[in-house]
């Protein structure tokens, strides 16, 4: 049986916590605005390094900002 595993993030919530625009939050990470509206959308599969990137400019964790779902093909 093939899995397939889908990502879901909460950058978008936890931006706003610390009320950051996209373009922060990308300045922070050294990534363009559009590369962080292509992740919070779901449309782009980004790396472990800019995954902790991302969670240690909103203080948190990998764990909290992302969820993986595995699904049955």
């Amino acid at each position: 049986m093939n899995k397939t595993v889908k990502i879901k993030n909460r950058i978008k919530e936890f931006r706003a916590r610390h009320d950051f625009t996209q373009e922060e939050l990308a300045n922070r990470v050294e990534v363009r605005r559009e590369t962080i509206g292509h992740i919070e959308k779901g449309r782009y599969n980004l790396s472990l390094i800019l995954a902790w990137k991302i969670s240690r400019a909103l203080e948190s964790s990998i764990e909290e900002l992302f969820k993986f779902e595995e699904l049955d093909n």
